[in-house]
């Protein structure tokens, strides 16, 4: 059978199962105790070297021996041989100075592996094939083995490059079907095997498929050379693999979760060939075939794999065991991806149609900065290292990077200066622009990057062939590209000719040379303006307008450019050219530019500009009037420029005997004194553990009665908490001293808040009372993903797991931690907790999930110290699981009787909408349209917008503000929690601690269809910027009462009640420098400031909101006269109009976040992310959409059932489970 033919059965088969790789060949070649004389054979005998151990040289002297390995691991089932060629490059063969014999290894290899597969396979009429491996080699092309010179390299990327293509023509000579590189270790050898093998199939004339395997080496989760596994595959993809994957280094239960992600994210196969587990002590492998089998055999009913084996350890025995369990479950399929640029650093960055505004940072270029160049020419490259940080640090999600310099060695300076960079993952982390107008450095530069990174640039500036030439170099490489509006005309200078040359250059790249549409950037050129020659005067112009071309005709490309030129009449008054910058980025932004190359640490905020500098720049961007240049000029010398708490207590105790002491401080929350009294008890006991065994715990004893008792309030115990805390960390490094003291605890207890939620503040308090008695808590903070979490509870030897959640989609996150649980065999109790979890969701999700020990909802802090007692000690362990799950099946069985309640259909919901005229209501213009960005917002403004109630009922004192502080029961407790809170209030406030930052916006908007509102860029109405996807209700109401929809307050787009109308979203934070405020004082111990400051910081972006709302209602849109209503009123919501919040009750759906954050860009405007989630950060972050309509109102959606939720997917072009699983806590079925 010819190689074509079985190529196309190895298609057709990957379609319909998963095929088996073979196993280990170094365990089998091991297992047959060769000797130096076995190696050698008769060719080689009078060989001067020792050649013992290279493997790869038995295909030579032992054939038999390869053959006969091939035949066992054919025999127990694999489809694909691996040749046995793993060092048979001309840098591993110099070890045994046996170079020349490359070409022969891998030829004779490749038909030792040929003629067995094609004998087994007449023998079983099933085909088998044969992949030549090409491995890692003995050296890395990214990482310096001099510690005293980072910037060296022990081989290079053409040598690579040459190695790999002797390796891979002797390989296909020999009759493989397959080339796998593998084992891949640093991602730049990776690549330079690519660039080999593309560069052999090009001088054949056809092509093979290629495997690509990364080893991830470490519980770091990333390959030697730094990167993760989406980098990974970000960075190789381009290579058009039939398959990407992993193995080596781990087993196949540490590899499952890095598996795992690529089968989601990989738009080619998954392969895996992992270890038998990780090696013992004496470097064997101790998994079992039936171990490992089940194992892979669920990633396999997982969905995860096309391709599968074995590598270190394991042996025919374990592929035949892997072949039973994989045959039994369907094969993956390749999932939809979405199109997007991929680019890679260590890390990956994804640019995407909901990708906000991408900085490219500028500084580490020699014609652009002076200081960098004097680095770079004074030799001080360690020092030009910080320029590359400091942008990153700034915001800059790509580094561009130009040596272009005549007194350089430019191409030298690159190299170096990427080598260093390599080294430092806080720059490396983010991909690169290799920046040059000499091709020669462009491909140097490449030669250095491991990720996948950019080409700045590329034209038809030297015709059409050298164009095409280099997009093919590009490709080969893996880069993406920057396409100057350049031809052998010159640069484009006009509208018309930018538009010209974009188009031509995209139906090349596109149809002729085959480049991704997606990773090409186009830069129609940024020239500069105002600068007195008015030929000049509409380049600004022309590029915003060419920018809305090509979003419009050339599908997919991006647009960036050259921020800094536009400004550079104005070199050396920097405050005009950020102002230049920012209203030149303002309008082409909104034209679909995406990118730029600008300096992230110096950009003006567009909104914040002088009102006269402002008007001024943006008639000579505009071109709005001939006299602009010289209006401006007029005002430009004008604006030319450099740019704890203490307790007051009476002092009586002092006096008591220390144990006495340190128990009152405790009970009392008192941190004054913890240092020195702790050190006066350590010279009273023997040892220093007693102190803590003794009065600490004495202290927090009487602490936890009195809370157990209703007597003590928590935020009474988070201060004694403090003070425990505090004199534990003194006591410390003197019982480490000792070695041997250790103190009992009740138990150990991990505590986190799920992946893609930022909530921590309830989590903190339940953690700060467990500790108060006596447990030891493992606190994994936010956003901690199931692997986390499972992995350190088993480091950390854990007696229980607690999740917390705050947003809906946590939900689904609990569920998977509990599957994984299971799935892992763990015997952990797990508790479940966090605002939007319930009794009823944990009853009916997450216990069916987990039936290997008790799985428990903790509604509040104070029930879970009894909760978690019950759990640790065995006599009451096991009645406390009988009777929850006793109730939970109550629960179940409630819930499956429990008749849903019959719905209307989604079109009689429709026509139920409320009767709201808008014949005779004319909607309110705004006296502004588009963002008002409010930067460092004056917090002393906030203060009487707080609503305090929330405050308390965050620290489970109940009770309405300000009625509470008279509360007989919480009075007390509440007012000196009150006191504290003010009085970090006051210093927040004063100290200027907090830099809140908010962006509103508001825009010409219409109801489309019954539940859809279209938002538009202007008062034309001919753009829409986004379509916002509301939900109905659809309950069964009494006659009479209408079922509601966010869109029934906007004005229909068409019919008899079509009005121009209006809408507004905003997005405020009281500010990101809480959160690191906050995780100070968890530093230091103090948990109560910690958890203060983080609720007084929800609370100011809370009050922040409320204030907003005030002004866009009185000022910015302008419909209500209600400045006068007192904070009761606003509290109880006594004016026109609304703020509904996306994932709140009226608008469950939190996916609806995106378009409101890709219309108002708070990342860029206030600082404010989103998670994968939908969650926001910095947590103490509000975000919402405002209706102006006087009969807008607040509603609950309830209960929804498919046609709806059918009918939103539908409208929102996504898959039905994918809005199941967001509206989930919504569906009635």
């Amino acid at each position: 059978m010819d190689r074509l033919k079985r190529l196309e059965i190895l298609h057709s088969t990957l379609k319909t199962r998963a095929l088996i790789l073979d196993g280990g060949m170094g365990t089998l070649i091991q297992a047959h105790q060769l000797e130096e004389a076995d190696y050698r054979g008769d060719r080689f005998a009078d060989l001067e070297q020792e050649i013992k151990g290279n493997n790869d040289l038995l295909v030579l002297t032992q054939p038999d021996i390869i053959k006969g390995i091939h035949k066992a691991y054919l025999n127990a089932g694999a489809d694909i041989i691996e040749t046995n060629t793993f060092n048979s490059t001309r840098v591993s063969q110099a070890d045994y100075d046996l170079e020349d014999l490359v070409p022969e290894l891998n030829e004779v290899a490749a038909q030792v592996a040929r003629d067995i597969c094609d004998e087994v396979a007449a023998e079983t009429g099933i085909t088998r094939f044969v992949a030549g491996v090409l491995g890692p080699t003995s050296k890395t092309a990214s990482i310096s083995p001099d510690v005293n010179d980072p910037s060296f390299r022990n081989i290079t990327f053409d040598a690579l490059v040459a190695e790999y293509t002797e390796a891979t023509h002797g390989l296909i000579k020999g009759g493989s079907d397959i080339l796998l590189i593998e084992t891949v270790f640093d991602t730049l050898n990776a690549k330079a095997a690519i660039y080999a093998v593309q560069g052999v199939f090009e001088e054949l004339g056809f092509e093979l498929p290629i495997m690509i395997s990364g080893t991830i080496t470490d519980a770091s989760g990333r390959t030697l050379s730094g990167q993760t596994a989406e980098a990974f595959l970000n960075s190789v993809i381009h290579a058009k693999p039939l398959s990407v994957g992993f193995n080596c280094a781990l087993g196949a239960d540490e590899l499952r979760p890095h598996i795992e992600e690529l089968s989601a994210k990989a738009n080619c196969y998954v392969s895996a060939h992992p270890n038998a587990g990780l090696p013992n002590e004496f470097g064997e492998y101790d998994e079992t075939p039936e171990q490992t089998a089940a194992i892979v055999g669920e990633f396999a009913q997982s969905g995860f794999l096309n391709i599968i084996g074995g590598c270190c350890g394991t042996t025919p025995e374990h592929i035949a065991a892997i072949a039973e369990q994989v045959h039994k479950h369907a094969p993956r399929v390749i999932p939809e991806i979405e199109v997007a640029c991929r680019l890679a650093g260590l890390e990956p960055f994804t640019i995407n149609s909901q990708s906000l505004f991408v900085n490219v940072g500028e500084r580490a270029n020699v014609t652009g900065s002076a200081k960098f160049k004097r680095l770079i020419k004074e030799d001080k490259f360690e020092e030009a290292l910080d320029v590359a940080r400091v942008q990153v640090e700034n915001g800059a999600q790509v580094i561009d990077i130009n040596m272009d310099e005549g007194m350089l060695e430019s191409e030298e300076a690159m190299v170096r200066y990427l080598n260093l960079i390599a080294s430092e993952p806080d720059i490396s982390r983010v991909p690169i622009m290799v920046d040059s107008s000499k091709w020669e450095i462009i491909e140097s530069g490449l030669k250095c990057i491991q990720g996948k990174a950019i080409v700045n640039s590329i034209s038809l500036k030297e015709g059409k062939e050298e164009f095409v030439a280099k997009a093919k170099v590009c490709m080969r490489y893996g880069a993406a590209v920057v396409v100057m509006a350049f031809d052998e005309l010159g640069q484009a200078d006009t509208e018309k000719r930018k538009n010209e040359i974009c188009a031509e250059s995209y139906r090349i790249l596109v149809d002729e040379v085959g480049f991704l549409p997606q990773d090409i950037i186009f830069d129609p050129n940024i020239f500069a303006v105002a600068t007195g020659i008015d030929e000049h005067n509409n380049y600004a112009v022309d590029f915003i307008e060419s920018c809305k071309f090509i979003t419009t005709n050339l599908p997919h490309a991006m647009i960036s450019g050259g921020v800094s030129n536009v400004s550079f009449s104005f070199r050396g008054n920097d405050p005009v050219r950020e102002a230049i910058h920012s209203v030149f980025l303002y309008h082409a932004i909104k034209n679909g530019m995406g990118m730029g190359i600008v300096n992230a640490g110096q950009l003006a905020v567009y909104d914040d500009l002088p009102a006269e500098l402002k008007e001024r720049v943006e008639d000579v961007i505009l071109n709005k009037r001939p006299d602009g240049t010289d209006r401006l000029l007029e005002i430009a010398e004008k604006y030319r420029g450099d740019g704890s708490v203490q307790e007051v207590e009476t002092q009586e105790w002092r006096n008591l005997p220390v144990a006495e002491r340190l128990s009152h401080a405790l009970v009392k929350g008192i941190n004054t004194f913890v240092v020195e009294d702790t050190e006066e008890a350590r010279h009273l006991f023997e040892r220093p553990i007693q102190v803590i065994e003794g009065p600490l715990m004495d202290g927090m004893n009487v602490v936890g009665d009195l809370f157990g008792e209703g007597k003590m309030f928590l935020p009474q115990v988070v201060k004694s908490a403090r003070v425990m805390k505090q004199a534990v960390a003194y006591l410390l490094p003197f019982i480490e001293d000792e070695k041997d003291g250790e103190s009992q605890s009740q138990g150990k207890i991990l505590m986190a808040t799920v992946k893609g939620d930022v909530h921590d503040i309830g989590k903190n308090i339940v953690g700060v009372v467990l500790q108060c008695n006596n447990f030891e808590v493992v606190d994994l903070g936010v956003m901690v993903s199931a692997d986390k979490i499972l992995k350190t509870a088993k480091e950390e030897k854990c007696d229980i797991i607690g999740l917390s959640g705050l947003i809906t989609p946590s939900l689904d996150e609990m569920v998977h931690v509990a599957k994984e649980m299971q799935r892992l065999d763990f015997h952990l109790p797990l508790l479940i907790g966090g605002a939007t979890t319930s009794k009823a969701h944990t009853a009916v999700k997450i216990e069916p999930q987990y039936q290997n020990d008790v799985i428990a909802y903790v509604a509040d802090a104070s029930r879970a110290v009894g909760v978690a007692q019950k759990l640790v000690n065995p006599e009451f362990k096991q009645q406390f699981a009988d009777e929850t799950h006793a109730e939970y099946e109550i629960v179940r069985a409630r819930n499956a009787n429990r008749k849903s309640k019959p719905l209307l259909s989604y079109p009689a919901a429709c026509a139920r909408a409320p009767e709201i005229s808008f014949g005779d209501y004319t909607p309110p213009k705004p006296n502004k349209l588009g963002i008002t960005v409010y930067d460092d917002f004056p917090l002393e403004s906030l203060v009487d917008y707080i609503d305090w109630t929330p405050f308390f009922i965050s620290w489970e004192l109940a009770g309405k503000f300000p009625r509470i502080l008279e509360d007989e029961v919480v009075g007390e407790a509440a007012t000196a929690l009150y006191k504290d809170a003010r009085e970090m209030l006051d210093r927040i406030i004063k100290d200027k601690l907090f830099i809140s930052k908010g962006v509103v916006g508001i825009w010409p908007a219409n109801r489309k269809g019954a539940d859809d509102i279209e938002v538009y860029a202007d008062e034309s109405r001919s753009e829409v910027l986004e379509t916002l996807h509301q939900l109905r209700q659809q309950t069964n109401k009494p006659a009479g009462q209408p079922n509601y929809s966010l869109a029934d307050f906007i004005a229909p787009k068409s019919g008899d009640d079509s009005k121009e109308d209006y809408m507004g979203a905003f997005a405020v934070t009281s500010g990101l420098e809480a959160e690191a405020l906050a995780e100070q004082y968890k530093t230091d111990h103090d948990d109560y400031n910690n958890i203060l400051m983080k609720a007084i910081a929800d609370r100011l972006a809370e009050a922040f909101a409320e204030c907003m709302h005030a002004i866009v209602r009185n000022e910015t849109w302008g419909y209500a006269s209600d400045k006068d209503l007192t904070n009761e009123q606003l509290i109880k919501e006594k004016y026109q109009g609304i703020r509904p919040a996306p994932g709140y009750p009226a608008c469950p759906d939190h996916t609806e976040k995106a378009a409101l954050f890709r219309l108002l860009n708070p990342e860029a405007n206030a600082g404010i992310t989103l998670t994968e989630n939908f969650a926001m950060f910095p947590s103490a972050s509000v975000s919402g959409w405002y209706f102006s309509h006087p009969e807008s109102k607040y509603f609950g959606l309830g209960k929804i059932d498919k046609d709806q939720v059918e009918d939103i997917a539908a409208r929102k072009d996504e898959e039905l489970h994918v809005m199941e699983r967001w509206l989930a806590p919504n569906l009635n079925y």
